[in-house]
């Protein structure tokens, strides 16, 4: 398949489903109703964006891997990062036998009592390339000391670290919690600047917090996956384009990571995203090399923190 688009592309943002995808995005003890309304919701958005339903039951992880192996030929990208997948063991393996195509992030909660052990060995033994979690599902402040040695552990590898902030799910989801907001993270950037935290989705609703703690932390990056429809619900009018114009001025283009947050078939891989991204930064007038960091190369660098060049 031939593009348009004369870029490289790694999306930084993919997840890998499978039958058993771990937690809810909706509040523990949610009622008949407020489900209801979730599936509800989720329909609506998948007629809105035309997006066709996901099929059930989820296939092998195998079958899975194959399809995103095709996804990555047909669009002609560079690789795509599993922020989430079917084990730490399985994704490692297939990092293994699809090597600068397939990268994987360990998941782990910081609350598990044997955390530091398992992103551990995630990293160091199965050559995981970083740790995704959930701000509103930590239990306990970011700077609690019963955290600190994962944090260490991470700045002193120089391994990315992707939270997700603000609301989580469609209707019916999470929008309250102590650590809905980017800003509770700045304890963690202020005394780990070698630790790179990536904040996707554009902060999720915490637009302005986003903007503020970018400013006060040359550690903090900001990825664009996903439709962000949270822009619906801000009291002013927000934008693709005007969330790519803030944040070029506020992070430059060293700090923006390009990603989809794709997640399912028969969709697969959402091209939609990534010509929508291209489209803001032509109308916003980014340089080429500036949009081409932004879609690959600021990833390449997050996923070899050790290589000092950039492999063509």
């Amino acid at each position: 398949m031939t593009h348009n688009y004369p870029f490289k592309v790694l999306d930084f943002h993919v997840h890998f489903l499978v039958e058993s995808a771990e937690g809810s995005t909706r509040a523990s003890g949610a009622s008949a109703d407020a489900l209801t309304y979730s599936q509800r919701s989720y329909r609506w958005m998948l007629e809105s964006w035309d997006f066709p339903t996901p099929e059930t039951p989820i296939p092998p992880a195998t079958t899975v891997l194959e399809r995103w192996i095709n996804e990555i030929e047909r669009y002609e990208l560079d690789g795509m990062v599993f922020v989430t997948g079917a084990g730490a063991n399985f994704m490692s393996a297939a990092q293994q036998q699809y090597p600068d195509r397939i990268y994987a992030f360990s998941h782990v909660s910081p609350d598990d009592p044997e955390a530091l052990v398992k992103i551990t060995q995630d990293i160091d033994q199965r050559g995981l390339r970083g740790l995704k979690m959930f701000g509103p599902r930590l239990q306990k402040p970011f700077e609690d000391r019963a955290y600190w040695p994962i944090w260490e552990f991470l700045a002193e590898r120089h391994v990315p670290l992707l939270i997700h902030f603000g609301i989580l799910g469609g209707g019916g989801g999470i929008v309250y919690h102590d650590r809905m907001n980017p800003l509770t993270v700045d304890p963690v950037a202020r005394n780990f600047p070698t630790l790179p935290i990536v904040i996707p989705h554009f902060g999720t609703s915490y637009w302005g917090d986003l903007l503020q703690l970018g400013w006060a932390n040359e550690n903090i990056y900001v990825d664009t996956s996903g439709s962000n429809q949270w822009m619906r619900w801000m009291p002013y009018t927000v934008t693709l384009e005007s969330l790519l114009r803030k944040a070029y001025e506020t992070f430059g283009p060293q700090r923006i990571i390009f990603g989809t947050d794709s997640s399912y078939f028969p969709r697969g891989f959402a091209e939609r995203y990534l010509l929508d991204l291209i489209r803001a930064a032509r109308y916003n007038g980014m340089p080429d090399r500036d949009l081409q960091c932004i879609l690959h190369t600021n990833a390449w660098h997050l996923l070899h923190p050790h290589e000092g060049g950039l492999q063509e």
